[in-house]
């Protein structure tokens, strides 16, 4: 972890203008910048959220579980998240993204979901990133993957009792499997519910200090996905209305967790080409990056170097920066760290080698982001 910080982090990356953060104060209480309100405190929960708009992020995700979860005892696994939680803070990291439910299975204590695929110990995982994280100043917001669930093979190890199991086994038509994956189909209320509940059941049991879920949405374009559901609807227009299934269900999130507590914030992370938002995964990232009610910030994942063909770093920076003009969303750009030093296949044949030839990549494209109008950035290795 250390190896990797200091390549990825090189440049720290800290604000100095706007409102910069909401921080505890001696007194265990928050201290609030640029007089935003503050809501009621809830007299059953007394912790505070804490967050900042300049983000310097961080997501761990479930890929790593393997390296410090799997096989792992309660102290391991503590010890191990200590050590990538010291990491991010002598790196300015303060806020990281942790991935509670990658694929329909849960890495903290749920009703809702089984038991996460890697986790084989008898512990709660989110609840020891939450006390690590927090004793050193760092957010941590609970990563969903919203539609995506597992795939055929593990779906048959589920037990009947949980309720996407029990929907295949009558035949509802919530869940669809695509390429031998289960995915959720945001077409029905049914399945709007379900994400309702699970972020509800985060937000109750956990002090978490937001909701975040990245570029998981429709899994297909193919139009038998939910030909049933579309036919029945009286839509005209298949993108359109997928489109409109996606900003309803990702609006209902958002209002679950202001309904829970104002303070707390709800993010995105979308792929980074806009066109390629709309064309295959029907990601409405203009309405959510210019009105109220869908984010409190975007994370597009800009994993584009500077010489890349289709998407170069730079003018897709700017035109983020234009779609978040003037709103309120925050924009903090997601960086590819995990391509240090890897061809890069899909950059093109001029740019294939970029992210080998030029190992200070990452740290440069940090410093374009410090001089953009961006309020921070998110490192995934």
């Amino acid at each position: 972890m250390k190896k990797f910080f200091a390549a990825a982090c090189a440049a720290a990356f800290l604000m100095s203008v706007g409102c910069s953060s909401i921080v505890r104060t001696a007194d265990n209480t928050a201290n609030t910048e640029c007089g935003e309100s503050k809501a009621p405190v809830n007299e059953k929960a007394a912790y505070e959220p804490l967050n900042y708009r300049e983000q310097v992020g961080l997501w761990l995700p479930y890929v790593r579980f393997p390296d410090y979860m799997q096989g792992k005892s309660e102290a391991e696994f503590r010890k191990a998240v200590a050590q990538i939680m010291e990491d991010a803070a002598a790196d300015s990291v303060n806020t990281v993204y942790f991935h509670v439910r990658p694929n329909g299975d849960a890495y903290y204590a749920s009703e809702l979901f089984p038991k996460g695929t890697y986790l084989d110990g008898d512990y709660d995982p989110l609840e020891i990133v939450l006390e690590e994280a927090h004793k050193r100043g760092i957010s941590v917001h609970g990563w969903i993957n919203p539609l995506r669930l597992q795939t055929a093979e593990q779906m048959n190890n589920v037990p009947d009792s949980f309720i996407v199991k029990k929907w295949i086994n009558a035949g509802e038509p919530y869940v669809k499997n695509v390429g031998g994956r289960w995915y959720l189909d945001p077409a029905y209320p049914e399945t709007e519910e379900l994400l309702r509940n699970s972020v509800r059941e985060v937000l109750d049991n956990y002090d978490v200090d937001g909701i975040h879920i990245d570029d998981y949405f429709y899994p297909t374009t193919d139009p038998e996905f939910d030909r049933i559901a579309f036919e029945t609807s009286g839509s005209g227009d298949l993108a359109q209305w997928r489109i409109e299934n996606v900003n309803r269900f990702v609006k209902a999130m958002y209002d679950t967790v202001k309904a829970k507590d104002k303070r707390l914030v709800f993010g995105i992370s979308p792929q980074g080409n806009i066109d390629a938002d709309y064309n295959s995964q029907y990601a409405d990232v203009m309405r959510w990056s210019s009105e109220e009610g869908f984010c409190d910030y975007i994370v597009p994942q800009i994993y584009f170097g500077f010489e890349n063909e289709n998407s170069p770093f730079l003018p897709t920076l700017n035109q983020w920066e234009e779609l978040v003009d003037e709103s309120k969303v925050s924009l903090i750009i997601g960086l590819a760290a995990y391509k240090l030093g890897r061809e890069d296949k899909w950059a093109g044949e001029a740019a294939e080698l970029e992210w080998i030839n030029d190992p200070d990549i990452i740290s440069k494209q940090i410093m374009e982001v410090k001089k953009s109008s961006a309020d921070g950035y998110a490192l995934y290795y």
